[in-house]
């Protein structure tokens, strides 16, 4: 083939193929907005064609755009000296080409069995959590990996056989949010390690021309024989699945690629549409609950319910890669239909609880102010005044203080916290004890003029069902004096005249400073 002399590159000679490669990667570059113009880029560099290829490209473009190249290495400790050797090759390389590099371990296989994940997802995970910390420590906002078309090819074709929808069938982006998050056990997402711009420029490239042009450039990429290894999902759509497909259609690969494409913006506008709707029928949202209107969200289309759904669930949950279809389908059943008390579960401690005119999603034991509320089993507890009484499960304490009326300050206690209320000590006698509602209980509310059933006060009250028997009420000689999150009994009202007050509150143990 013909050499042809690249335009502003005189000191390079390369072939036709390798002039067209190159247009499409700086166009990738630009029309995506991938890497702003003197940014720092930390590179995902494992030693392999895609990255080599890619880390090449970026020299060459980042002496015209300025670019700040950080090479970033991880040795996954799955493949012995190889891996090692793979490191080795990594740093030599970074410093032969004047580049800065961190190379970093992680033992993956202990990481998939304390997690029970698969080799492949954990390797996902080690990986993605290592080059957030790299670029967090460089002060880099960028990363940049070599995902190729045949990648995206087999990442839609993944999500095709799960049975995702178009968030799945678009496949990888070309640039995308980057908060990657670890879980605890029980579910609750830590700390963003950081938030960044993942970028894939070679996403639009062949594996075959990233071949060619490592040949073309004399790279000399490492072999990872685990690439080969067919017992790996991956691997097996690569040389089993997509042969196959080819026999039926020998450009199947660019249809599957064309067909991501278009249901990418098929998404955006589907994402555009969410966000209304969103907006529409969300009445609260924080970090650990989200409040729907019932009402509104069933007259939204079947797209948009089941949208609102998987958002709920990802904004409360961001460290989940994959939201099931079976999940959001069995939810859909139980919300489109269920009258008050009716509960679906969703992933990773999660579950969506119809009550009255809402939908509230998170926790189990969420009430409808986004909070955690405090429970209690079958156990009666005696409440230690002044002093602290733990709940069993270590969740929550009862705290109790006495103060004067002057130490209380202003009318009878109105916060916004509605596990916290104040009584006048005197007329809650000495003996004060927390326990589930019982057959029988009665209730005289504050402001109203004589007693009722607990029951009928509940109902009234619309204290979720979920809740009512498992509240903690403060119980004094059969006397229901506070139900916490609602209301206190009038007998204990505190008035001008009250000389110490009973100040209680309810505090999440995991959420003390």
């Amino acid at each position: 083939m013909q050499a042809v002399k690249l335009i502003g590159v005189p000191w390079l000679n390369m072939t036709a193929s390798e002039v067209d490669m190159i247009a499409r990667f700086r166009q990738a570059v630009h029309m995506h907005g991938l890497l702003p113009c003197g940014s720092a880029v930390v590179v995902a560099v494992s030693g392999g064609p895609d990255s080599l290829c890619l880390l090449h490209l970026l020299r060459r473009l980042g002496e015209e755009m300025g670019l700040h190249l950080h090479v970033a290495h991880l040795d996954h400790s799955l493949r012995g000296r190889d891996s090692e050797a793979d490191a080795r090759y990594v740093a030599a390389l970074a410093e032969s080409w004047g580049l800065s590099y961190t190379i970093g371990t992680a033992d993956v296989r202990g990481y998939a069995k304390e997690y029970k994940l698969s080799i492949e997802e954990a390797a996902r995970q080690a990986r993605y959590s290592f080059l957030a910390r790299t670029a967090k420590a460089l002060g880099a906002d960028t990363v940049a990996v070599g995902h190729s078309a045949d990648d995206q090819v087999e990442t839609v074709l993944m999500h095709w056989l799960r049975g995702s929808g178009l968030a799945g069938l678009r496949g990888m982006l070309p640039r995308s949010r980057m908060e990657f998050c670890l879980a605890d056990e029980d579910g609750q997402d830590k700390t963003n390690v950081a938030a960044l711009w993942l970028v894939r420029p070679l996403l639009s490239i062949w594996r075959r021309e990233i071949e060619a042009y490592c040949t073309a450039q004399g790279l000399q990429p490492r072999l990872d024989r685990s690439n080969l290894d067919a017992t790996f999902y991956r691997n097996r759509l690569r040389y089993e699945l997509v042969p196959v497909l080819e026999t039926y259609n020998p450009q199947a690969k660019a249809a599957i690629l064309r067909s991501a494409e278009v249901l990418r913006w098929d998404h955006e506008v589907l994402c555009e549409q969410t966000l209304r709707s969103w907006n529409q029928v969300v009445t609260n949202e924080d970090a650990r609950s989200i409040v729907i209107d019932l009402a509104r969200w069933r007259a939204l289309p079947v797209a948009l319910r089941r949208s609102v759904l998987r958002e709920a669930v990802q904004r409360l949950r961001r460290s989940l890669r994959d939201i099931s279809w079976t999940h959001i389908d069995q939810a859909m059943r139980v919300l489109e239909r269920g009258a008050t008390g009716a509960k679906a579960t969703l992933p990773r401690g999660l579950r969506a609880v119809i009550s009255y005119d809402r939908i509230y999603i998170g926790s189990n034991g969420l009430d409808e102010s986004g909070l955690i509320a405090p429970q209690l089993g079958d156990v009666e507890l005696d409440v230690c005044v002044p002093g602290t009484t733990p709940l069993p499960g270590g969740v929550w304490k009862l705290q109790a203080r006495i103060l004067t009326r002057a130490e209380l300050g202003g009318p009878n206690l109105a916060t916004a916290n509605r596990w916290r209320a104040s009584l006048d000590l005197q007329k809650a006698a000495d003996t004060l004890v927390l326990r589930r509602r019982r057959s029988g209980d009665r209730f005289w509310p504050q402001g109203m003029p004589q007693t009722t059933t607990l029951q009928r006060f509940m109902i009234n009250a619309k204290v979720p069902r979920h809740l009512r028997d498992h509240l903690p009420l403060l119980v004094s000689a059969g006397r229901v004096l506070w139900i916490p999150g609602w209301r206190v009994a009038q007998q204990v009202v505190v008035t001008e005249h009250t000389p110490e007050v009973l100040d209680l509150a309810f505090i999440g143990v995991a959420n003390e400073p």
